[in-house]
C-alpha cells in the first residue's frame, strides 16, 4: 500500500485519491460506447500466456506467466449468469434483460491479473496463493514487484531510489518453488475497469470488495482447473482487512476451505488507528499499541538515551510499559497529577526520543503524523509513515504533523516504471492500455459499513467465524518493526482478542521483521519472508495431506 492510496484513518476519511471519476472503457485509447450502439463496447484483450525461469534456493523452476482480466458480477445471483466471457449467458434473465446501451447494462468488474504456474506440476499437488494490495484502493504492483513474484524491484536502503533507469531482477526469493502465484488487482485498477449503472457502488466498499475477489477466487479456479488444489491468501494493508472477510466469504458462502491466510501488515480494528488517535478521545488504545513502534524507530535513528544494544529485547521491555503503567496513566485522564505526568513523560522521553515538555503539551498522547514530523525536527526531517527508516527534508518546518511519506516518495516511481516496462516487453500484455496503480474515486467515498454496522470498521470477527467454521485453518501474520501505518504491536493485540476459543489460538503464528510495511524492500527481510512463507505454506500442505491418511 502506498501513502497515495492511504490506509483509512480513524475519522475513516479516505485522503489522497483526488483523481477524477473512474475510466469505464476497456482502453483507455477507446472511444466510450455510443449511446445507443452496443457494438461499440469492445470486448477486453485476450489472455497472453509467457514462458519464463528463475532460480531460487538452486532450484531451476520453469514457469508460464498468464497476464489478463477476469469479469465478476455485482451480485452472487448477477455473477451467477455471467459466462467465463464475461457476458450474460444466453437464456438468463440479465441476457433478457440487457439494455441498449452499456453504460445502463448491470454492474460488472473487469479484475486484471498475473499468474505464475509452474511447468510440469499437477494441478492437485500444487498450492496456488492469490496476492493483493490494499488501500483500499490500491493495485497490486507493490506485492507483484517487490515480494514474492519472479521479479523484484532493487530498492535497498532507506535512502530516496535514484531516478531511471532502475533495476528489475530475478527474485532469488521467490515463492514459486512452493506455490504457484496470482497477484489480483481490486476492482478499478491495474488493467482492471469497472462497467455498468452505479459500479462504484457494487464494488467499492468492504463487503462488496470482498465479495468480488471472492466471486474472482471462484471464476479462477473454475478457468484453470484448480478447484483441487490447496489454497491460500496473501493479504497485504487493508488486504489483510479483506483478508478477514474474504476467508468468511469463502469457507461459509462459497464452500471453499482455505489452507492458509497469510497476513501482511495486518489492521482489523480502525478504532486503534494512531493516524487519527487524536480524533477519538478517551479511546487510548492506539497511543499504547503504537509505542513499540515509536520506540523501534527512535532506536533506529539513535535517539533513545542510553541507547541499547539490540532491539527486540527492548522493544519487549517498551511493550510491558506500554500495556502497564503508560496505559494506566492514561486511564486517569484529568485525575493524573502534574508530577505523574512529568514523571511518565520522563519515561516516555527515554524510550521513544522526544523532548520531555512536548510529551507533556501532548498530554502523553502523540499520534502518529506528530511523531514523524517530531522525532528528527531537529535535524530538520521528517520520519517515513510506511517505513520509519526513511527520512526526508521538512515540507514545513512549523506543521504540527508530517505532510508526507518519504518512504513513499522514495520508492513509487521505481515501482510503477518498472513494471508497466516488464509487462508490456516481457509478458507482451497492455500496449493500449492504461495500467492504474490506484483507483480514481473522485468525489467518490468507500463505503465503511460492515454487514450493515455503520459506527466502525473490525473484521476479527470475520477472521474468528472462517477459523471456528474451519478449525483446521492455519494463519500467518508478518509485520514490520519500523510500520507506523499498521503498528505490529496492534496486530499481536487484535490476533489474541479475536473471538476463538483459546485452543484455536495455536493455529496462529507470528513473524517480524527490522524493515517496514513493505518489509521486503530490505533484502534481509524479503529473504525471511520467503523462508518464513514458505515454511508455512509446506507444513500446512504436510499436515492437511497427514490428516487425509495421504
Amino acid at each position: 500500500m502506498r501513502a497515495s492510496v492511504r490506509l483509512i484513518a480513524a475519522l475513516f476519511v479516505i485522503a489522497c485519491l483526488q483523481a477524477p471519476a473512474i475510466v469505464r472503457a476497456a482502453g483507455d485509447d477507446e472511444k466510450p460506447a455510443a449511446k445507443s450502439d452496443k457494438a461499440e463496447e469492445k470486448a477486453p484483450p485476450s489472455d497472453v500466456t509467457t514462458p519464463g525461469a528463475v532460480e531460487v534456493g538452486g532450484q531451476h523452476i520453469a514457469y508460464n506467466a498468464v497476464v489478463g482480466t477476469i469479469t465478476v458480477g455485482g451480485t452472487d445471483a448477477q455473477d451467477a449468469q455471467l459466462g467465463m466471457d464475461g457476458k450474460p449467458l444466453p437464456g438468463t434473465q440479465l441476457a433478457a434483460s440487457e439494455p441498449k446501451d452499456p453504460k445502463d447494462a448491470s454492474p460488472t468488474a473487469r479484475m486484471s491479473y498475473v499468474a505464475y504456474f509452474k511447468k510440469d506440476a499437477k494441478a492437485e499437488d500444487r498450492p496456488v496463493t492469490f496476492f493483493y494490495n490494499g488501500g483500499p484502493g490500491s493495485s497490486t504492483v507493490w506485492l507483484h514487484m517487490g515480494s514474492l513474484g519472479p521479479k523484484h524491484v532493487v530498492t535497498s536502503g532507506d535512502q530516496h531510489v535514484p531516478a531511471a533507469p532502475y533495476r528489475l531482477v530475478d527474485n532469488a526469493y521467490s515463492l514459486l518453488d512452493v506455490s504457484d502465484l496470482v497477484f489480483v488487482d481490486m476492482p478499478g485498477t491495474g488493467f482492471g475497469r469497472l462497467i455498468g449503472k452505479d459500479a462504484e457502488k457494487a464494488f467499492w466498499g468492504v463487503d462488496e470488495d470482498a465479495n468480488a475477489f471472492a466471486r474472482f477466487i471462484a471464476r479462477f479456479i473454475t478457468k484453470f482447473n484448480r478447484w483441487n488444489s490447496p489454497k491460500y491468501i496473501f493479504g497485504e494493508s487493508y488486504g489483510t482487512t479483506r483478508s478477514a472477510v474474504l476467508a468468511d466469504i469463502l469457507e461459509n458462502n462459497k464452500s471453499i476451505d482455505l489452507n492458509g491466510v497469510i497476513l501482511l501488515s495486518q489492521i482489523f480494528n480502525f478504532t486503534s488507528d494512531i493516524d487519527g488517535a487524536n480524533a477519538n478521545p478517551g479511546v487510548d488504545l492506539p497511543y499504547e499499541l503504537a509505542l513499540p513502534t515509536f520506540a523501534a524507530t527512535a532506536w533506529y535513528h539513535k535517539k533513545v538515551t542510553p541507547q541499547p544494544a539490540a532491539l527486540e529485547p527492548f522493544l519487549k521491555e517498551v511493550e510491558d510499559f506500554a500495556m502497564g503503567p503508560y496505559a494506566h496513566a492514561l486511564a486517569q485522564g484529568t485525575d493524573l497529577s502534574e508530577d505523574e505526568k512529568r514523571s511518565v513523560a520522563e519515561k516516555l522521553h527515554g524510550y521513544i526520543g522526544l523532548p520531555v515538555a512536548y510529551l507533556v503539551k501532548a498530554n502523553l498522547r502523540v499520534n502518529g503524523g506528530e511523531f514523524e514530523k517530531m522525532l528528527l525536527d531537529d535535524e530538520n526531517l521528517t520520519t517515513g509513515r510506511l517505513d520509519t527508516r526513511y527520512s526526508g527534508p521538512h515540507m514545513d518546518p512549523l506543521s504540527q504533523a508530517a505532510d508526507y511519506d518519504p518512504q513513499s516518495s522514495a520508492i513509487s516511481s521505481a515501482y510503477v516504471s518498472l513494471f508497466n516496462e516488464y509487462v508490456r516487453k516481457d509478458l507482451k500484455y497492455g500496449d493500449t492500455q492504461t495500467f492504474l496503480p490506484s483507483a480514481l474515486f473522485g468525489s467518490f467515498e468507500w463505503d465503511l459499513k460492515h454487514k450493515g454496522n455503520p459506527i466502525n470498521l473490525n473484521v476479527a470477527g470475520d477472521l474468528a467465524e472462517a477459523m471456528k467454521a474451519n478449525p483446521r485453518l492455519k494463519v500467518m501474520v508478518n509485520g514490520g518493526y519500523y510500520d507506523l501505518a499498521t503498528p505490529f504491536f496492534s496486530a499481536v493485540y487484535e490476533e489474541k482478542h479475536l473471538p476463538i476459543p483459546a485452543t484455536l489460538a495455536k493455529n496462529i503464528e507470528y513473524a517480524w521483521y527490522e524493515s517496514g510495511h513493505m518489509v521486503y524492500v530490505r533484502d534481509e527481510s524479503l529473504k525471511r519472508l520467503h523462508d518464513r512463507v514458505a515454511a508455512f505454506i509446506t507444513r500446512t500442505q504436510a499436515e492437511d495431506k497427514q490428516a487425509v491418511g495421504q
